[in-house]
């Protein structure tokens, strides 16, 4: 193509109709638009021009290699992502997976088949995305404008237009609310069209609406202030407009009206789009293998491919089939340590970051691509990840700065990123006045700012969290992802790591950073490799959570912006299928003022029948209840009638129904309502998901279509909470209403036909008698002593109850309980059978102490353990191994003090209460928290006053331990030392000396690992070596995840570990120990010199605790519970 093509006019040289030459042919042919486009860019070069040169004085300091702040030779090539390959924008389209979708106001830009130029700024959407080989794209979509609907007034006619438009734009002038980007007219048309509003059914049809479309995004808000206020239209007054969709953010207005939903593929078709020039960004390969471009603008961007469009030729394929995909996205984890001072949490105006740690993953892929180290002061090396030491802070944020532009992540993830690690990096560069830090997004020259945000809703309350800018890539902190969609007692990054990985955090405790930093580079080696792990972490979580996958699929089902769910509420899901469903049949959305009104009757909840139940108890559960009632009974904004609307109309009783709130609404034979539609759409998208994946062998695949269906089930029930929300887009209480009504009658409705059905009188063996019930449930007793005959009736009673009801609602056997434990509403317990008959599946508890999470972890264990025995081993026959495991901590404890003294007062910090021997008040937990739960667990089997006589009352209540904090005599005044396990020799600060004889007690370890045969063996006693040796063991794989590293070391003596066969002869140049010439060494005796003066650490505590991969609980073999284990500095240190 290159070749047949035409040389054209050097650079500055205008367009052959601008030069005057008499003698070219072409000079007689008017001008093409194209070229006219061109010539005026022109004109805006020399505006330009100013910003280039800034752009390019600060990339060279971004790039850091002039300086010496960043050598090349710092920057892995791997870290790069891949080469673009050529690309001819006139014969290839540019097919990418769009990430993330917003907009700028900037100048105009030229695009094929696109509108004139004007001299103003305009609004351009911007999508960020991927292509299939990993290649990072910027796409510039042009000629989309901002526009809302009104009725138009009686009388108004067509020559009206005019008028209005222009009387509109002299309003908007006058507020002063253009400013500097609107140099043109703020109302670009205004047209009369035929619509209809979706609240409420009118039963005329269409109806004559104005569509205004104005010039910028944010003067939307102030043509609809003006047009409520009224405006002024010869020969009709001034009439006040009622706006329609005038609160829809203007991304979602661009992908309603394209089609296009969240992460979905785009292409671009060849001839319809150009390429911007390339420029040196951040030193990407490859830079020279583009083709010629077709216009002069450069790129603005750090992707790699850039380009501009007319938002008409934009291709959006859904996401079905091999459009299901997800491109390899590249997700960057990290986390920071700073050295803080004693007791502060770190200030970024004062303490410094000492290190930042990033791993790097390609989507799709097993492990991370890259581990990044970077350390204040030099770290030794670690096996498998690079380690960069910088001695000075501010290139230290540089370095990292420089290389989030190399590596171009698409998802930045972490722990707590969004409230403290992101903003306190930008705060302390601010502080260092590293004016070159805050450029993290894709934007060339644009900085990443800090700023507060909150979001309140009925389910999380209220949450005040910060936002820091990354414009083009998405912020997924695992935090926050945490918080929103689980409910646990604990939400540190041990706790959640432990209870959804099985792994936990290196054991440093924040009070020791700073003194490592402070010590050598073994030391700081060993904050790396903290600081690594916790990196780590998020990312494993994000994978086993499948957090991106369903992100991306919710994004694609409810057509959003994947950074919505992010964000935003649940209500922006529910518009953005709203809309997209009325537009197709000339719909429009009012704009409803929402204000906190009037509430309504929730579900029915049957009064249980309290007691303990040693027969099985059947569950019935209806499928999907709210959206079945919304399909079942046509309930929509569409279809409402207001009061007396139906005899107005002229509606027969077999054309509306009338709810069990006395609403009305018309039914599928007048109108078929959107929501019902929407619903059906959902659910029916929801099975072919659950039968694909029923089908589907491919492990990423099954990944995506489980996160689909899921996506799809949570969307569905979101649609009742939409209408519900009295603060919202849209609400409505009479749909609301309704549904809850519908529901509460169904379950009323369940109760008298299953007890009326399942009779003696019928043949059946005993009467059947509904025991509870609750929103969507029921639980039945059939009276039958096998778990088998009662899944069997379950089943038949749910398909003969789901007759008696309209399509699609249908009662669903579930489960059974057997035993089954009744206490009250909303609390109960039971062992659970879902399946097979013979094997329960876990112990079922709800609303018990046993789950909650504002009680200690005593009462969950105390409760959990009384359920064990009145539930499990009454069933010896069966396995008892399914009760919850509850071990998690709370962060404060209840200490003694003073009568009358507020428990608020009496909390402390568990390690303080450890550290400073401070006596627990036993009597509070007695009292305040073990009582009332044991009391509702056993009242129902004891009777109320003998529940309370036997447990609380009595003998065994007679004799009370009284626990002291402080040890007496002279021992008050002892000091704690550490010491050898050997021979009890004490120890500096710094650990063990070389002329210390303890050193060469762990001397015969290090010949261990290069033994055969026992590469376990030698795994476990790397693992105490770079604990109590960190001087001399080598670089530990911490990176890496090898699962010997991962194991607890166990309790035992430190020399029951050696091989059981002699090990050869190692030479060292320190002395022997003196208690190594004995024998091994017995576990030490319990006591410091005489029995009850206080306990000892043995020498099986002191080893549990010397591992790099600790547990914060790790359980203690032989025992039920779990213990604290801390990490120490050198050998015989004591765990506390």
């Amino acid at each position: 193509m290159d070749g047949k093509r035409r040389p054209g006019p050097g650079p500055g040289v205008p367009p052959k109709r601008a030069r005057g030459s008499l003698w070219d042919d072409d000079d007689a042919l008017p001008p093409s638009q194209f070229e006219e486009d061109l010539a005026l860019m022109e004109e805006m070069e020399a505006e330009h021009r100013l910003q280039e040169q800034e752009e390019e004085e600060l990339q060279s300091v971004l790039e850091g290699v002039a300086d010496g702040q960043v050598p090349p030779s710092a920057i892995d090539p791997r870290w790069h992502r891949p080469t673009p390959p050529p690309l001819d924008p006139q014969t290839e389209p540019l097919i990418f997976q769009q990430l993330e979708i917003d907009h700028y106001v900037g100048p105009a830009q030229p695009v094929p088949g696109g509108p004139p130029l004007s001299r103003g700024s305009v609004p351009v959407l911007r999508a960020f995305g991927v292509t299939d080989e990993g290649v990072s794209v910027c796409c510039h979509i042009h000629g989309f404008a901002p526009y809302f609907y009104t009725p138009a007034p009686p009388g108004f006619e067509p020559e009206h237009l005019g008028d209005l438009q222009r009387e509109l734009n002299l309003a908007i002038s006058r507020d002063n609310r253009g400013g500097k980007e609107l140099t043109g007219p703020a109302v670009l048309a205004v047209e009369l069209c035929s619509r209809e509003s979706m609240f409420g059914y009118h039963g005329h049809g269409p109806s004559p609406f104005l569509r205004i479309t104005l010039a910028l995004p944010r003067l939307v808000a102030p043509a609809r202030r003006l047009l409520e206020q009224g405006i002024r239209v010869a020969g009709l007054g001034t009439p006040s407009f009622a706006p329609y969709e005038a609160n829809v953010d203007f991304e979602i207005r661009f992908m309603v009206d394209t089609d296009i939903v969240g992460c979905n593929w785009l292409e671009l078709p060849a001839g319809k789009y150009t390429l911007r020039l390339k420029k040196k960004v951040q030193g990407f390969p490859g830079q020279g293998l583009l083709p010629p471009l077709t216009h002069p603008c450069p790129q603005t961007t750090q992707c790699q491919l850039e380009a501009d469009v007319l938002w008409s030729d934009v291709v959006s394929h859904p996401p079905e089939g091999p459009w299901q995909r997800i491109a390899p996205l590249r997700v960057l984890s990290f986390d920071i340590e700073c050295a803080g001072r004693k007791g502060i949490f770190p200030e970024p105006e004062r303490d410094p970051v000492i290190q930042i740690c990033s791993l790097g993953l390609r989507w799709g892929e097993q492990e991370p691509f890259l581990r990044l180290a970077l350390t204040l002061r030099p770290c030794a090396p670690i096996l498998g990840a690079k380690v960069q030491s910088y001695e000075k802070e501010e290139d230290l944020l540089q370095a990292w700065s420089t290389f989030i532009r190399v590596m171009d992540p698409d998802v930045i993830t972490g722990y707590n990123i969004q409230n403290f690690d992101l903003p306190y990096l930008i705060s302390r560069a601010q502080t260092l006045k590293v004016q070159t830090f805050p450029f993290l997004g894709r934007v060339a020259g644009l900085r990443s700012n800090i700023r507060d945000s909150s979001f309140q809703s009925k389910q999380t309350g209220r949450r005040d969290t910060k936002v820091v800018s990354m414009v083009g890539r998405v912020q997924m902190d695992m935090l926050q992802v945490l918080l929103r969609e689980y409910k646990l007692r604990s939400y540190t990054l041990n706790a959640v790591s432990f209870h959804f990985l099985g792994e936990q955090k290196e054991d440093v405790q924040h009070s020791i950073i700073t003194d490592l930093q402070n010590g050598n580079d073994q030391t700081r080696r060993r904050l790396a490799v903290y600081c690594l792990k916790d990196a780590y972490l998020p990312l494993r979580l994000l994978e086993r959570l499948m957090v991106l996958v369903n992100a991306v699929e919710m994004a694609r089902v409810t057509g959003v912006p994947l950074s919505y769910l992010l964000s935003r509420g649940q209500q922006v899901k529910v518009v953005s299928q709203l809309l997209r469903q009325a537009m197709h049949e000339g719909l429009l959305m009012p704009v409803v003022r929402s204000e906190g009104g009037e509430d309504y009757t929730g579900a029915t909840v049957i009064e249980p029948l309290k007691g303990y139940y040693d027969v099985p108890i059947a569950t019935l559960d209806f499928s999907s209840l709210y959206p079945s009632i919304m399909m079942a009974h046509n309930l929509c904004y569409t279809t409402l009638l207001r009061p007396g609307a139906a005899q107005k109309l002229g509606l027969t009783e077999d054309q509306f129904i009338k709810t069990p709130t006395g609403d009305e609404f018309v039914k599928t034979s007048v109108r078929k309502g959107l929501l019902p539609q929407i619903l059906e759409n959902l659910l029916s998208a929801r099975k072919r998901a659950k039968a694909e994946l029923a089908k589907e062998t491919d492990p990423l695949r099954r990944q995506v279509l489980d996160g689909r269906q899921l996506a799809l089930k949570v969307s569905a029930n979101s649609v009742y909470g939409f209408t519900g929300a009295q603060v919202g887009k849209l609400p409505c209480l009479e749909i609301s209403q309704s549904v809850t009504g519908f529901g509460r009658q169904m379950i009323e409705k369940t109760k008298q036909l299953v007890e009326s059905k399942y009779t003696v009188e019928n043949g059946y063996s005993t009467s059947a008698k509904v025991v509870y019930g609750d929103t969507d449930s029921v639980m039945c007793r059939f009276g039958v002593s096998s778990v088998a005959e009662a899944m069997a009736l379950g089943r038949e009673a749910a398909d003969w109850v789901s007759g008696h009801f309209p399509s699609p609602i249908r009662l669903e056997f579930e489960k059974v309980y057997f035993p089954y434990l009744l206490i009250s509403k909303k609390r109960y317990a039971g062992l659970l059978f879902s399946s097979r008959p013979d094997t329960h599946d876990r112990m079922d508890c709800k609303g018990l102490e046993a789950v909650r999470r504002d009680n200690c972890p005593l009462v969950a264990n105390l409760v959990t353990a009384s359920l064990r025995r009145l539930l499990i081993d009454r069933m010896r026959k069966r396995d008892p191994g399914s009760a919850p495991s509850l071990g998690d901590r709370v962060p404060y404890v209840i200490i003694s003090a003073a009568k009358g003294v507020a428990a608020y007062m009496k909390s402390e910090d568990p390690l303080f209460v450890l550290e400073h021997s401070l006596p627990i008040d036993t009597q509070y937990y007695l009292e305040q928290q073990l009582a009332k739960p044991l009391l509702r667990i056993f009242e129902p089997i004891l009777g109320e006053g003998r529940a309370e006589a036997v447990l609380l009352r009595g003998d065994h209540t007679r004799c009370k331990t009284v626990l002291t904090g402080k040890v007496g005599g002279l021992l008050a005044f002892a000091k704690r030392r550490n010491c050898c396990i050997g021979c009890r020799t004490v120890l500096n600060h710094q650990g063990i000396p070389s002329e210390c004889p303890g050193g060469a007690l762990l001397a015969p370890l290090d010949a261990v690992p290069a033994l055969p045969g026992q590469p376990a063996r030698g795994c476990h006693l790397h693992q105490v070596c770079a604990v109590s040796r960190p001087w001399a063991a080598p670089p530990l794989p911490s990176s890496q995840a090898c699962g010997l590293l991962t194991q607890p070391l166990t309790p035992r003596p430190l020399l029951s570990i050696l091989p059981a066969h002699p090990l050869p002869a190692v030479s060292s140049p320190e002395p022997q120990c003196p208690c190594l010439k004995n024998g091994p060494i017995p576990a030490p005796q319990r006591g410091v010199g005489a029995e009850g003066q206080g306990p000892a650490p043995t020498v099986a505590r002191e080893m549990a605790v010397l591992t790099t991969h600790p547990a914060s609980l790790a359980p203690s073999p032989g025992r039920g519970r779990a213990f604290p284990r801390e990490r120490v500095g050198g050998v015989g240190s004591h765990a506390r």
